[in-house]
């Protein structure tokens, strides 16, 4: 896609947004950039786009589109805003940042979405590319402490023999229109997100268009043990690999004798033993299925994806070890966000629990969570706008250790006056971060702070 000459609006001033001003600024284009904040709430970086020509209007959600060749949406900007109208009314395209990144990459995309999983499936991807001698840029809507790299910027600088391995939102795929990765992987749909879609078929059906334009030589790797993907699996015009933890496949990724195996094209590829995945729970065993179907399908050798497995070390946020102190180790499972990523963790770890959880509701159903926390935590100690939500499940569940907390280091204190040596404590919340804090990085921070309070500075 040319973008000399061309004249742009993006919508949303966000870290996608201004990537893609940066990007459309640095290509030739000129540039009009709205945000719904106000100028001095943006990020200092909307300075740089202004000295490379943009014209920032904030706040703003409409501007003049004369000689507009095209209005570039970040994920989460709703698309009934006055600008999204009235582009249509007058024909000129709507796109989302992935799908601007799709048209200027010169390096393949493998694109990475799920309701779960996406984050450490899309990094380990990454790692077993990188591993196997690729250039890599890991992209999208990952966030994982460093690695906050937009699609459009990777797609910026990779070349034709680089690879980019890209977490995939469902709300960057409700504007996506030719976006079509070499490989796309689809992990799991459950219930999440319900305050934004209307229902699971909505949230499926856009799930669900990271493979819509895939053809011939392309692949789609699919989770053969979710019940939603399970049943798509003759949707993609393209090859599908299919991934199962429960049974041995005539083609896909898959578990036997106690190891990793991919079947591809007649072949058998026996990537590593189960026992050698560093990361706990059955849901990691999944990731690691999926990225080792999509890294055999790419061409990466058996032994370099074997390597980045063996190596890989718990992603922040996500499972992962922050100390153990007097006998008790404390986790922070921050990005766990929706009730089914609390059931999969929860059920990972062997160890006696005491699970801080809460947050803001998604619209989520928490009696599995409820079920889980009965069965598996020693007890529950609970923050946030919704935690009434979720106390009444436990509590139905027949769980009666329940605290509650004001603060997240207020959680910790208690959770560390109930832990006994052997202990787990787990920050695992099940719901949105948006009630208390900026987002599920500064929750996880926060919960690191107050677990080096406990050891009095030292971590």
């Amino acid at each position: 896609m040319e973008l000399g000459n061309k004249k742009a609006v993006v919508v949303g001033l966000g870290q996608s947004g201004i990537a893609a001003a940066e990007v459309l600024l640095r290509s030739g284009a000129s540039v009009i950039a709205l945000d719904g904040k106000d100028a001095s709430e943006l990020s200092p970086e909307v300075e740089n786009l202004r000295t490379l020509g943009a014209e920032i209007i904030a706040p703003a959600n409409d501007c003049d589109l004369t000689g507009v060749d095209f209005v570039v949406t970040s994920p989460g900007v709703p698309v009934s805003l006055p600008v999204f109208e009235r582009a249509r009314e007058a024909g000129i395209e709507i796109m989302a940042e992935i799908e601007l990144a799709y048209r200027i990459s010169k390096a393949p995309i493998l694109a990475v979405t799920g309701t779960n999983g996406k984050t450490t499936t899309t990094i380990l991807l990454g790692a077993m590319t990188k591993a196997g001698g690729k250039k890599t840029y890991v992209a999208g809507n990952v966030c994982a402490g460093d690695i906050k790299m937009p699609l459009i910027t990777a797609a910026y600088k990779a070349g034709p023999k680089d690879v980019i391995a890209a977490e995939i939102s469902s709300f960057q795929l409700e504007t996506a229109k030719t976006f079509r990765p070499r490989i796309s992987l689809f992990l799991n749909l459950t219930c999440d997100h319900m305050n934004r879609h209307s229902g699971m078929e909505e949230y499926g059906a856009l799930k669900s268009r990271i493979f819509e334009n895939q053809r011939d030589f392309d692949f789609a790797v699919l989770n053969g043990d979710n019940e939603y993907t399970a049943s798509i699996t003759h949707k993609p015009a393209c090859q599908v690999l299919v991934f199962s933890r429960e049974k041995e496949l005539e083609e896909g990724a898959y578990i036997e004798g106690g190891y990793v195996c991919v079947r591809l094209d007649g072949r058998k590829h026996i990537i590593c033993a189960v026992n050698e995945i560093p990361l706990p729970g059955d849901h990691n065993v999944e990731n690691v299925l999926a990225a080792s179907a999509a890294a055999v399908a790419f061409g990466i050798s058996d032994e370099a994806v074997k390597k980045a497995i063996v190596s890989f070390k718990p992603v922040r946020h996500r499972m992962e070890p922050i100390a153990t102190i007097n006998g008790v180790e404390y986790i922070n499972n921050s990005m766990c966000t929706n009730v089914d990523a609390a059931v999969r963790s929860t059920l990972a770890i062997k160890k006696p629990q005491i699970i801080i959880a809460g947050g803001k509701d998604k619209g989520s159903d928490f009696m599995p969570l409820g079920e889980t926390f009965a069965k598996k935590a020693k007890y529950v100690v609970l923050i946030g706008a919704d935690a009434g939500i979720i106390e009444k499940a436990v509590q139905a569940a027949g769980c009666s250790d329940i605290a509650h907390a004001e603060t997240l280091p207020e959680a910790v204190k208690t959770a560390s006056k109930i832990a006994e040596e052997g202990d787990v404590v787990i920050l695992t919340p099940a719901c949105a971060s948006f009630d208390m804090f900026s987002s599920f990085e500064d929750r996880g921070d926060t919960f690191r702070k107050a677990v080096k309070d406990l050891a009095g500075g030292r971590l």
